[in-house]
């Protein structure tokens, strides 16, 4: 089997090459994004497993192929066409300079789902109370384009050299300030840093590649990537709720219990009993309970959801 740039699998039987589906190259971000990819992937209802041995992870869909690169480095890959579509962080965009069609925002990381910030620190009893501070000193940064844009917009010049990790530890010895990312906070904290400002907040993005986009078979499985992918977000804070009412405190029910939205309302075979369902915010669930068992409900279920598409 041979996939060639146009991204189209084909097959030779009896000596004849017969073209087969068309195949949209995904890329899913190594390192920090990857299991909270990987896991909304899943509820979205794309099942990825990965080999300690493998860059090329399994996907139960035939016409999709995963490639396991770098968030660092998937717009590049995306913007020069060897991907299709991929996610990775607003802020490696930005950094990698990337032209390419962002599809959507996914607010989700492996710790919460909070924006990740690039802040510039300094230890914590430095004299540096602002960027201006800076003249003339070195900073240390894995993002070295967006720190240089920084400085300049600040009307700063100053040596901003690339940091390959532990730059926290750089801070207190080798550098006058670095410029790390965060998403709590208590990694700067527990390093006796000091945030001074920020300089980005980022957000991971779908994003595809501009000829990908144009092509009708390609947007058109983005677009349902990106619809179940949202899904499965919407459905993350959010649960089922299915109870068994009398007829007549329906009413009352629903004027009490304004969560209770467009509540899906369905006889029973128990006359004058109804069933009455519906879709709440999970942080709501443990208040509305017991108000609605006291408003006359039975039966009350609570289920997990995988998606809620608007």
């Amino acid at each position: 089997m041979d996939f060639g740039r146009n991204n189209t699998a084909s097959v030779r039987t009896l000596g004849f090459e017969m073209k087969s589906k068309p195949i949209l190259r995904f890329g899913l971000p190594k390192g920090s994004l990857q299991d909270a990819t990987i896991e909304k992937m899943g509820k979205a209802g794309f099942n990825i497993s990965v080999s300690s041995r493998s860059y090329i992870p399994y996907v139960d869909d035939e016409e999709m192929e995963v490639r396991l690169i770098r968030a660092q480095e998937i717009s590049r890959y995306v913007e020069h066409g060897y991907l299709d579509c991929g996610i990775t962080g607003h802020d490696w965009i930005m950094e990698n300079g990337s032209k390419v069609h962002e599809v959507g925002e996914f607010l989700f990381s492996k710790v919460s789902r909070r924006p990740a910030r690039w802040v510039l620190c300094v230890p914590e009893h430095s004299p540096v109370k602002s960027v201006k501070d800076l003249q003339g000193k070195r900073i240390a940064t894995e993002v070295v384009n967006l720190t240089k844009k920084y400085l300049k917009q600040h009307g700063v010049k100053a040596e901003v050299e690339f940091s390959w990790g532990a730059t926290e530890v750089k801070a207190h010895e080798l550098v006058d300030a670095i410029v790390e990312v965060t998403e709590t906070g208590s990694s700067i904290r527990a390093n006796k840093l000091r945030i001074v400002d920020e300089l980005l907040s980022s957000t991971p993005r779908l994003i595809a590649n501009t000829s990908a986009w144009k092509n009708k078979w390609k947007r058109q499985k983005i677009e349902t990537l990106a619809m179940l992918l949202k899904g499965a977000l919407e459905a993350e804070t959010k649960v089922g709720l299915k109870m068994n009412i009398a007829q007549k405190n329906v009413a009352n029910l629903l004027r009490s219990l304004p969560a209770l939205r467009n509540p899906t309302i369905s006889n029973l075979s128990l006359v004058g009993w109804v069933a009455v369902e519906t879709i709440i915010d999970e942080r709501v669930v443990r208040e509305i309970i017991p108000a609605l068992k006291a408003a006359g409900a039975e039966g009350i279920i609570e289920y997990p959801l995988n998606k809620v598409v608007y």
